[in-house]
């Protein structure tokens, strides 16, 4: 399993997959608003989402664990 984690602080903007989903390596997962500027979140290798940490909305720190990868 790989944890995907936020590498800036700010809101969850969009959440582009779904528990269960398989994704391809570089896919964007979410996408994180931070002082006005909008950063993707990628995926680090192909794999299936096993586990959604966070949802729209959401405030997140640098270092929030946000998708779990199998």
């Amino acid at each position: 399993m790989t944890k995907v984690v936020s590498e800036v602080a700010g809101n969850v903007w969009q959440v582009e997959v779904k528990v269960g989903q398989a994704v391809t390596d570089g896919e964007t997962l979410m996408v994180i608003e931070s002082m006005k500027m909008e950063i993707p979140v990628e995926a680090p290798h192909a794999g299936t989402v096993a586990e959604l940490r966070v949802n729209k909305g959401d405030p997140v720190e640098e270092g929030t664990i946000l998708v779990v990868l199998d």
